[in-house]
């Protein structure tokens, strides 16, 4: 199994559960932008030059929730959660959360924060964004009241919503009037799988 990866970027999502899951695993390591991550060689693998790409022996995915549901499904079906399971709805909806909601917002403020170069920043656009990235947290911290996990025990949805979770406050998001999420946040960041992800 190989892992196409940057730090900082949604493949830290991949490697940390594959590390919950205990698969062994190789990285082919990018910086975010570098020229090889536009290359003929890598976007015949993924044709958007982005990371993170899971290739399983024929299997190529390079979307983050979906490699996260393929590798629950295939390796780790303690993590995820079936139409049987009460909690089956709770866990989509958290499961899809992160991209629907949450990254939006943190996508537009980090444009205009860190890859747009000083001159063609709009500080306007960047407290807009984060102005959103807020909201989009309040409904996750009412989720979190009273739950150690995003859907009542630790599921490949942490690896997602989790990990927007934990960016959002890394990039400044208003986490003052958010302690469930921040005591959340701390959980997942404590857990060896994901610190294991971060070295990598």
């Amino acid at each position: 199994m190989k892992v196409y990866f940057a730090p900082n970027s949604r493949a830290v999502r991949t490697v940390w559960l594959l590390e919950e899951i205990g698969r062994p695993y190789d990285l082919e390591r990018f910086t975010l932008g570098q020229r090889e991550m536009r290359s003929p060689e890598y976007t015949r693998i993924n044709p958007n030059g982005r990371v993170p790409t899971l290739v399983d022996g024929d299997t190529i995915l390079s979307e983050s929730t979906a490699i996260a549901q393929y590798l629950g499904a295939k390796y780790a079906p303690h993590l995820i959660r079936g139409p049987e399971a009460p909690n089956f709805a709770m866990y989509l909806q958290w499961l899809h959360y992160a991209e629907g909601m949450i990254m939006p917002p943190i996508n537009n403020y980090v444009v205009e924060t860190i890859l747009l170069p000083p001159d063609r920043r709009n500080p306007e656009m960047a407290a807009r964004a984060l102005k959103v990235l807020n909201r989009t947290l309040e409904a996750a911290e009412a989720q979190m009241a009273g739950r150690e996990y995003i859907a009542d025990s630790f599921t490949v949805a942490d690896t997602i919503t989790g990990h927007a979770v934990i960016m959002a406050r890394r990039l400044g998001a208003d986490f003052g009037p958010l302690p469930n999420l921040g005591g959340y946040a701390d959980r997942l960041e404590a857990r060896p799988a994901f610190k294991a992800a971060e070295a990598a």
